[in-house]
């Protein structure tokens, strides 16, 4: 291990067989955690080539656990955002299109929430299932979400957390090759990425998140994947809901042909790329398909199939899931126009009502949150109101409307909205 470490620090590349033995003795404890976390700092400093990228993602999706038989045809990776709810209205319409989803997703931790916490505000939701119920749901629904396999890339759940206490987390080629080994590992052949960029997501500046679409595209192709990305603006939050239960609430709206416009066109923009991917189809001529099993009710029907077989009162969901009881207004004080948003200041809004988590293993609590109708470039006249928050009590919801205030720029003239989709990469 130490010249594999001397080799990464002096930017000398690493063979297949260093990558495959660095690896190896990651997921059978050989190497101690001092010299693990001396190679990624050395990582860090230092990058990697491709082509190791490719080695390295390869060795950590098959080594230890074997790779799951491919479950659902589509798949779809985001990079975390506020409000991101898209999974929740995805998931179903793929199902809809006959293009079975099988998601394994993740907890919020920080300002971005988490698809599993959300789905855990539906009363009796489990996301927890056996192998034979999985395959089960898959063969009759077409769409199921559950917790990430603890088996599933072994090497990559010990590198994180040594990368999470040694600030090396924002390294490029480690961030490609963490979540490509999870989506290698998983079988699913077809991937849409959905990199957020902005004030709000992990990668601020687009150089940076196109430089990782592009690794984790090339990583996909590399290894017979078909996989395409999107560059999607996060310097507002997604829709309108941020929180579990009410953004539940939010794709509950969406997927009747309601809510929040842009919610509605990322879901397509992401969806048509699944179909492209699988069908080879040109994109308007998929979209017209997505919006139409939209539009028709046929993925709300697909939603509700899919909360029942995973336990779920979709009659809740139905009704409209229960939000915390206080609820306190923000109301514009007199004509202007939002001129700038910080997302990650909303982010954490939410995270200190309760709706997320600072550490892993903290609780969180489903019925708080917050609807935020503020958009860069939207008028408001005096009296409007520019956001709701739902609180468990009224010191709570006090402080959450004056962070919300703080996190707001206003302006007087009109200006020009950041487009959702800043780039495509295939």
């Amino acid at each position: 291990m130490i010249s594999l470490i001397a080799k990464t620090r002096d930017g000398k590349p690493l063979s297949h067989e260093e990558i495959d033995e660095l690896v190896q003795g990651t997921v059978t404890g050989l190497w101690p955690d001092y010299q693990l976390a001396a190679w990624l700092m050395a990582v860090y400093c230092r990058g990697l080539s491709e082509d190791e990228v490719f080695a390295l993602t390869g060795a950590m999706a098959f080594t230890g656990a074997p790779p799951l038989e491919p479950l659902g045809i589509v798949d779809k990776h985001s990079t975390g955002g506020v409000g991101d709810k898209t999974t929740l209205v995805l998931a179903p319409v793929m199902a809809a299109l006959g293009l079975p989803m099988a998601k394994m997703s993740g907890r919020g931790l920080g300002h971005t929430g988490g698809t599993l916490d959300k789905l855990e505000s539906i009363p009796g939701f489990r996301t927890e299932l056996t192998t034979q119920e999985l395959r089960q749901q898959m063969d009759t629904i077409g769409v199921a979400v559950i917790a990430q396999s603890k088996e599933l890339a072994p090497a990559d759940k010990r590198l994180y957390a040594l990368r999470d206490v040694t600030a090396t987390v924002d390294s490029i080629p480690l961030i490609a090759a963490s979540v490509m080994s999870k989506k290698l590992a998983g079988g699913t052949k077809h991937l849409v990425l959905d990199v957020k960029v902005g004030n709000g997501a992990f990668m601020a500046q687009i150089d940076d998140a196109r430089l990782l679409a592009r690794l984790m595209v090339k990583i996909g192709h590399h290894h017979d994947r078909r996989v395409s990305a999107l560059l999607t603006t996060m310097n507002q939050p997604l829709g309108f809901a941020v929180g579990n239960a009410i953004e539940v609430n939010e794709a509950a709206l969406c997927l009747k042909g309601q809510g929040p416009l842009d919610l509605r066109e990322e879901v397509i923009l992401l969806a048509r790329e699944l179909v492209h991917l699988v069908t080879h189809e040109p994109l308007t001529q998929a979209e017209e398909r997505i919006r139409q099993v939209i539009d028709s009710g046929q993925a709300w029907e697909h939603f509700g199939r899919w909360i029942r077989a995973q336990g779920g009162q979709f009659n809740a969901v139905e009704e409209g899931l229960p939000l915390a009881p206080i609820k306190k207004e923000w109301r514009a004080e007199k004509a202007g126009t939002i001129s700038a948003i910080d997302t990650r200041a909303i982010g954490e809004v939410a995270l200190n009502l309760g709706a997320g988590r600072k550490r892993l293993d903290d609780a969180v609590n489903p019925h708080v949150g917050l609807l935020c109708y503020a958009k860069i470039g939207r008028h408001f006249e005096p009296g409007e109101i520019v956001a709701t928050v739902f609180a468990d009590n009224e010191t709570e919801g006090d402080r959450a409307l004056r962070d919300l205030q703080k996190a707001m720029t206003w302006g007087d003239g009109p200006l020009v909205p950041q487009p959702l989709v800043l780039d495509r990469i295939h």
